[in-house]
């Protein structure tokens, strides 16, 4: 069975003023390889590894579960540096924004993710005020780009 993982990926014009009301997760992760891409992260106190396809709206992606012992022991192994981000869950309408508050490597980097459940979802979503540019089909917002920036 294929797991496939449609998304949206916007810069972002102005914070939500009440940006702290919301649910976050602190993430790190750093990846093994970015072609293809295989990752591991750190979400609070959950440790993954994942496979990702190439792509850009959509992907195919498998998640695995590590155990924190894996994890540390991956994260020395790691190609470019380590990302750390705050995300935050944003409900809007049927969807969950994702906004991601980079620490490190690009602090103050702000980018916001929409997953959908289809293409056609994905194609018609109107995004809120808030958003700037969609950069959904630049791989340069790629996390695995952002590592070796």
């Amino acid at each position: 069975m294929k797991n496939y993982e449609i998304e949206r990926k916007y810069l972002i014009k102005t914070l939500p003023e009440d940006l702290e009301s919301y649910p976050y997760h602190d993430i790190e992760q750093g990846y093994l390889c970015t072609d293809p891409v295989v990752r591991i992260r750190r979400q609070d106190d959950e440790y993954i590894l994942t496979y990702k396809s190439k792509g850009l709206m959509v992907r195919e992606e498998y998640n695995l579960a590590l155990t924190r012992e894996a994890y540390l022991h991956l994260r020395r192994k790691i190609d470019g540096h380590l990302i750390s981000k705050r995300r935050y869950l944003i409900p809007y309408g049927p969807h969950t924004i994702e906004l991601d508050r980079f620490f490190s490597p690009r602090e103050g980097l702000l980018l916001a993710e929409v997953e959908f459940q289809s293409e056609e979802d994905a194609l018609t979503f109107r995004a809120p005020d808030w958003f700037a540019e969609d950069v959904t089909a630049s791989s340069m917002y790629h996390n695995s780009t952002l590592s070796h920036s």
